[in-house]
């Protein structure tokens, strides 16, 4: 089975800000494929089903970012899930807006809810779907940004994104990382230099 965890904080006060691209993908990736994730499991709300054949389970924590592993951890380990199957969906601040990198492992690049995730399965051999979240102009206050509620001129543009990680969620689970990272890996639009 593989497990595709979302990262963000629970609360409505949240769910609209670019710490919850995660979550939203999951909610995204479960009305598409008929997946109900509202079971309380291991400190997450969780849904089984299937995506293209394959059975997933789709996980939300609720364990605010920064100790989204302490319940990932457990979570794989009662349904002996391997760090192999895991997708992990969140935000970078890193890339800009609109950009897409899927990295079949690496280090959690200061990202404090992936930090938590390597720290507590021992590995950073996990496949990411990373979303960038950067506006493009200098920030005063990268948390202030991440948890404020993205612009109302960002709505649409914020939905594309989502319906595009979802698509790159499922490449991953029906065709694999490589042709995934082939197929969607992409730089934000009108940007023509690599960013990592």
């Amino acid at each position: 089975m593989f497990l595709v965890a979302g990262l963000g904080n629970p609360g409505e006060e949240y769910a609209l800000t670019p710490h919850n691209l995660g979550f939203r993908i999951v909610d995204r990736l479960a009305e598409r494929h008929g997946i109900r994730v509202n079971r309380r499991d291991s400190r997450a709300l969780t849904g089984v089903g299937e995506i293209d054949g394959h059975p997933v389970m789709l996980a939300k924590p609720q364990t605010y970012m920064n100790l989204s592993g302490t319940s990932l951890a457990p979570l794989m380990e009662k349904h002996s899930i391997e760090p192999s199957r895991l997708v992990v969906v969140y935000d970078e601040l890193d890339l800009p807006w609109m950009a897409l990198r899927i990295k079949p492992k690496g280090s959690a690049a200061g990202h404090k809810g992936m930090k938590s995730v390597v720290a507590c399965l021992g590995t950073s051999d996990l496949v990411r779907v990373r979303l960038g979240i950067h506006p493009g102009h200098p920030l005063r206050d990268g948390t202030e940004f991440l948890l404020a509620p993205i612009k109302r001129s960002q709505m649409k543009e914020m939905d594309e994104l989502v319906d595009y990680g979802a698509d790159a969620v499922r490449a991953i689970i029906a065709e694999g990382v490589e042709k995934a990272m082939t197929k969607f890996n992409r730089r934000a639009p009108g940007l023509n230099i690599e960013d990592e």
